[in-house]
């Protein structure tokens, strides 16, 4: 089952008459020779990596930098207090991604997804589902396949680098590819699933990618966190039967295409944005001065 769009989903699914979750892993299947068992087995691998990522974060750990790590313990604290007014699962959502954001920074085991730079967005808020609402493990193996196909598409069609397409290649699909998994986990019908995804990538279009001093650091990680509760409020809208004006492959494209417009210096190169501001050539100082 070969797909290079959305809308191939859409039809294989159809088609089919199968789960658009398993469009997915029979391509895989296909790709790489090996049984459903196979398949399924090693996606669940991915998801237990995420939970032992988000189960050994250690808040004492300090980048290199210094800039990164702590931050997603104050959010713990915070929401233990019950003082979130977004309410509790949105609230573990916005925890679990600086948490897992930091844990990259930090050296720490991570599943880039669809980067490094966007670890957080799908664990934040496959896990804090799991935890909150107790779903089945599989289940949730089943969404994986849904984020995994979205990615796919958007990689092939437009790009998941920072380098080619800015932060929204990098946040931006991530968030899309939540959206996407949360509106299934949700019941959402294979429409639902997709506009869910549009409405996600429609809202980090333009998104720069200007790192502080190149680290994924400053503003990388709080942006994991902006953008697992879009992929939230994406999904929500999605299932209330709001749909897309513009079709899953259109934002894509358009995705594409801003990217291809977009300057060098919003493109992974520090060079412009928040990397360019008085306070990031401070903490460049900073860093060579504690460096020699």
């Amino acid at each position: 089952m070969i797909y290079h769009s959305v809308n191939d989903l859409l039809r294989l699914s159809e088609e089919n008459n199968i789960a658009l979750w398993k469009v997915i892993m029979k391509a895989d299947m296909e790709e790489r020779q090996v049984t459903e068992e196979e398949s399924f087995e090693q996606m669940r691998q991915m998801y237990r990596a995420m939970k032992q990522a988000d189960t050994e974060y250690n808040k004492e750990l300090k980048s290199a930098s210094g800039l990164a790590g702590g931050d997603g313990e104050k959010l713990h604290l915070y929401n233990a207090a019950g003082r979130n007014l977004a309410g509790e699962y949105i609230g573990l959502v916005m925890e679990k991604a600086v948490k897992m954001g930091e844990s990259n920074a930090c050296m720490k085991r991570i599943v880039a997804a669809p980067t490094a730079g966007a670890c957080g967005v799908i664990p934040a808020v496959f896990l804090a589902y799991e935890e909150y609402c107790h779903i089945f493990e599989d289940r949730m193996v089943e969404a994986m396949y849904i984020t995994a196909g979205i990615g796919a598409v958007i990689a092939e069609n437009a790009s998941i680098a920072g380098a080619s397409g800015g932060c929204q290649a990098e946040i931006g699909s991530a968030s899309a590819m939540a959206a996407a998994g949360l509106a299934y986990l949700q019941g959402g019908s294979n429409e639902t699933v997709v506009n869910a995804m549009a409405f996600a990538l429609k809202n980090m279009l333009g998104l720069a990618c200007d790192p502080v001093c190149g680290l994924v650091e400053v503003p990388c990680i709080k942006r994991n966190s902006a953008g697992a509760v879009n992929a939230v409020t994406s999904a929500q809208m999605a299932l209330a039967g709001v749909k897309s004006a513009i079709s899953p492959d259109e934002v894509i494209d358009t995705m594409r295409r801003i990217g291809e417009v977009m300057p060098k210096c919003l493109k992974e190169t520090s060079e412009g944005g928040l990397a360019a501001t008085h306070a990031a050539e401070d903490i460049r100082k900073h860093l060579e001065n504690n460096s020699n």
